[in-house]
């Protein structure tokens, strides 16, 4: 039945996990992710759920070009940098469990996990358990040792993680994966009854060296984080949006988020009284510290050619070559985040703040790629500049009700009000801090 991860009972016993302890288990860790890295760079076939569980920043995105049987194509890896709880420390309960093995205490598998209020993209109705917020729990960042596949340890990490979180209240558990990961398709929706919920698309582009141009016509302002939250509020409501953390201030005033930005038309646009005003608002989040990027299995040409356009660029700027970064070598990334527009002129006023905010990142010589990860049937994607090569439609969010009470309903939901089932909203919104 393709159940993955099979475990025996006697093995089962000799599985133990525990909380991460920062002093005894940071080397562990590291060395881990290490392991299974490698194991992914050398084997783009692997069928272990915990070698690439990830829908999010530890994972490996492949493309295949047309209708080419090349046996391995052109890979964006990514990897998470500095403190291991980068991607959960932001919610008030976060967790790292490690599992160890056998006679030894050797850290042979790791899960984290989370849980924290987000909107469900519903309209308030009258009945009293209609929520707009409910708490939710997410899964991340599973690994186990490629010495130690089946042996029960990614169930038994993915089990304690998830009554963690039900403890704590959570209603919900999300994870995510990539459509082309069958053995993690099937551990999680297969033997933890996971089932496939929204499907992202991401979409990055190269920071040239040289500026974008944002037409005249269009102003862009900085907005100071209360006045930034304060326009969120109206342009994305909680009814209009799945995933919208109710801590957003906190999210816009976060030490990482370099600025929210508001685009409008200069003059206030055309002198029409009927005509609705039109403006455009996103976020920008530096990546460059807590994720490293590169970009495997180039063919050479390629390579030689980006080399080639990059000299061209530094010794003749004034061509105005669009030249690509290095990426073939560790790169950082900014993050665009709540991308909403207004009006007519919205799109318009969207475009021209990628732009500005193209023109942010160029400051940074650690960044090399400007991304933002969005809904497939959010409009913004439209005017969103992104190069299919560092673009990815593979993610796939799944999700699952946890803990059902006496009464058969989950806790924190209703039975009858079941998110699990629920038609997407159009606005996905995706956390920078857990991507």
């Amino acid at each position: 039945m393709g159940v993955v991860d099979e475990a025996e009972p006697m093995e089962k016993t000799m599985i133990r996990v525990r909380e991460f302890d920062v002093a005894r288990d940071l080397r562990a860790v590291e060395e881990l992710e290490r392991l299974c890295q490698a194991g992914l760079s050398g084997d783009q076939g692997s069928d272990d759920p915990a070698a690439d569980h990830d829908g999010a920043a530890e994972k490996k995105r492949r493309r295949r070009g047309g209708k080419t049987k090349k046996k391995r194509g052109m890979s964006l890896y990514v990897e998470q940098i500095g403190d291991p709880f980068a991607r959960v420390r932001h919610a008030p309960d976060h967790v790292m469990l490690v599992a160890e093995y056998g006679e030894g205490e050797e850290v042979v598998g790791v899960i984290k996990a989370c849980t924290r209020m987000v909107s469900r993209g519903k309209k308030k109705q009258s009945s009293s358990s209609s929520k707009q917020f409910v708490k939710v729990a997410c899964l991340l960042g599973l690994r186990v040792s490629p010495s130690h596949r089946r042996l029960g340890i990614a169930t038994e990490l993915v089990r304690r993680a998830e009554s963690w979180c039900a403890a704590r209240g959570a209603a919900y558990a999300t994870m995510a994966t990539t459509a082309s990961n069958a053995a993690s398709l099937a551990l999680f929706a297969g033997r933890f009854a996971y089932a496939p919920f929204r499907r992202p698309v991401f979409l990055g582009h190269p920071v040239h060296r040289h500026r974008a141009r944002v037409p005249r016509a269009h102003r862009v302002v900085r907005l100071p984080p209360p006045l930034a939250a304060a326009a969120y509020a109206a342009l994305l409501p909680p009814s209009a949006a799945e995933f919208l953390p109710a801590d957003l201030p906190a999210l816009l005033n976060h030490k990482l988020t370099l600025g929210t930005y508001l685009a409008i038309e200069r003059g206030g646009g055309p002198e029409d009284p009927a005509r609705p005003p039109s403006l455009a608002l996103l976020s920008v989040w530096d990546a460059t510290r807590s994720l490293r990027l590169r970009v495997g299995g180039a063919p050479t040409l390629l390579r030689a050619s980006l080399a080639a356009a990059r000299a061209l660029d530094r010794h003749a700027p004034w061509l105005q070559v669009p030249s690509v970064p290095d990426i073939f070598r560790p790169f950082g990334t900014y993050l665009m985040y709540g991308l909403r527009m207004s009006g007519p002129e919205g799109l318009a006023l969207l475009r021209s703040l990628c732009r500005h905010a193209h023109n942010v990142a160029r400051k940074n010589p650690a960044c090399a790629v400007l991304a933002a990860d969005l809904g497939p049937e959010d409009p913004a994607a439209a005017v969103v500049p992104h190069w299919t090569k560092f673009s990815c439609d593979e993610d796939v969010w799944c999700i699952k009700k946890l803990g059902a009470t006496a009464g058969g309903n989950a806790a924190g939901d209703d039975t009858e009000d079941d998110w699990t089932t629920s038609p997407a909203p159009g606005v996905l919104f995706v956390d920078p801090r857990e991507f």
